[in-house]
């Protein structure tokens, strides 16, 4: 089912910090309680390929995230344990040390099944391409979610396992939301922080199109 505009799910799960610190996380009330709007994203399975590519990615954008009062969290089904393991592994091994945002240990998979994001397909033994993209192992897809400050849901998304996410269009995304919270204002396509906006009505549209044709 999709959560867009409804409340994240109300689940207590285990996470691990940085510092080897494993502690129980909800992030519906993490967004409620501290007022933030929270960057929740999913990935496959910790010690593999395009993963830590996206983790790091979200690393060094962690101050944009910061700047826009946005909270970013990590997840996978992998215990607390493995996260650790793969937090103390150097990037040049492959790992992601160097990440200081928490990941969510979903192990029992109570959070991913009722997101509806596992993967659940039998694994074909005969199809070398989808034991590489870890079909068949019960993982979370690359799921996406954007939640304000009320914890209700303004963006999600679902990628395919071979499909990296790009960072900088949740930076947008989150600048958009915040200025039509913050203008009542509609984003057009391709918008950025800065650029014109719309009113919700056929004149703006009109007036938008208009200008954009000259």
């Amino acid at each position: 089912m999709s959560y867009i505009n409804k409340l994240f799910p109300h689940i207590d799960v285990k996470a691990m910090d940085y510092m080897g610190d494993d502690y129980v996380i909800n992030v519906l009330k993490e967004a409620q309680d501290k007022n933030l709007k929270v960057l929740l994203f999913w990935y496959p399975k910790d010690f593999t390929y395009v993963c830590p590519t996206e983790l790091h990615a979200f690393q060094e954008a962690l101050p944009e995230f910061e700047k826009r009062n946005t909270l970013v969290i990590g997840a996978s089904c992998d215990t607390a344990e493995v996260h650790f393991a793969w937090l103390n592994t150097p990037k040049d091994d492959g790992g992601i040390e160097g990440i200081t945002y928490p990941l969510i240990a979903d192990s029992n998979r109570n959070l991913s099944s009722t997101l509806g994001i596992l993967d659940s397909t039998p694994k074909d033994h005969d199809s070398e391409e989808k034991s590489t993209l870890l079909e068949g192992d019960h993982v979370s897809y690359r799921a996406t979610y954007l939640i304000d400050e009320e914890g209700v849901v303004f963006h999600e998304g679902i990628n395919h396992m071979p499909l990296g996410r790009n960072v900088q269009e949740y930076i947008r995304l989150i600048d958009a939301f915040t200025h039509f919270q913050q203008k009542g204002e509609v984003c057009p396509a391709n918008w950025e922080e800065g650029e014109k906006a719309m009113n919700a009505n056929s004149e703006s549209v009109a007036e938008y199109l208009s200008a954009s044709a000259n």
